[in-house]
């Protein structure tokens, strides 16, 4: 796939594509090009840069047929950083710590529901649609993150690899609509929205309420976190039930 490229341009990517720089550096360069772009459009939802990026490397590797494995040897690093970056939400959530302590059972319920909500829709769609057990056990945990909803996925017998695309596409879809459904319905509480979309688009829609604003950011890192916690412990008894009937 090489051949026609001009001779510094081939010795690079011979180069990177020996070493785990490959991952590293096509995701940075990617990732950095869709997000200007997003800057472009005056940061319209749909023109999510996490979407243009998957495209746009999954259309790389396919077309220098470079394996999975060897660009993730790179890419790696990126997603060690999730760890710490998960753990920072934690800083503007603290200032809005007052707020907190007088809605904590409004969220406490509206976290309960939310979830609950997006695994029953998620099964009787893909039940009414003819989903096999296993497809429809992926689809139970799409609206958790990433890490998390493959270990349910596992352990309900559905398959993790499946599931991941799935929660990376919820994430992607809740980002780029929510703005338009919150405004529907007529939804302007920016805890309230950061809220509805840290548990419906985990780590993606949480990105996106920080472009909002800080005070949804927080709120929507905060249901991210506690959507992640009660997940793991209700919907392997949940989606469980619900699979026994399908």
């Amino acid at each position: 796939m090489t051949q026609g490229l001009p001779l510094a341009l081939n010795e690079v990517w011979v180069y990177l594509s020996a070493t785990p720089l490959l991952g590293l550096t096509a995701t940075l360069l990617v990732y950095h090009g869709a997000f200007l772009i997003y800057q472009r459009s005056g940061f319209h939802p749909l023109a999510n840069p996490v979407a243009m990026a998957v495209i746009a490397l999954g259309t790389l590797l396919w077309a220098t047929g470079t394996p999975y494995s060897t660009y993730f040897e790179g890419a790696q690093f990126v997603h060690f950083l999730l760890g710490p970056a998960t753990v920072a939400l934690a800083v503007p959530l603290f200032e809005q710590l007052d707020r907190l302590k007088r809605l904590w059972l409004p969220m406490l319920g509206a976290l309960v529901v939310g979830t609950l909500a997006a695994t029953v829709s998620a099964i009787g769609l893909g039940w009414a649609l003819g989903a096999s057990k296993a497809t429809l056990a992926s689809l139970a945990p799409k609206s958790v993150t990433t890490p998390v909803a493959m270990g349910i996925a596992e352990k309900i017998g559905g398959l993790p690899s499946l599931t991941a695309v799935l929660v990376v596409s919820t994430g992607i879809v809740g980002a780029a609509s929510a703005r338009f459904l919150f405004d529907a319905l007529r939804i302007h509480d920016p805890m309230v929205r950061g809220f509805a979309l840290g548990t419906a688009a985990h780590g993606i829609g949480t990105a996106r309420a920080f472009q909002v604003s800080e005070e949804a950011g927080a709120f929507a890192g905060l249901a991210m976190g506690l959507c992640a916690l009660f997940s793991a412990v209700a919907l392997p008894l949940v989606a469980g039930l619900l699979l026994r009937w399908v």
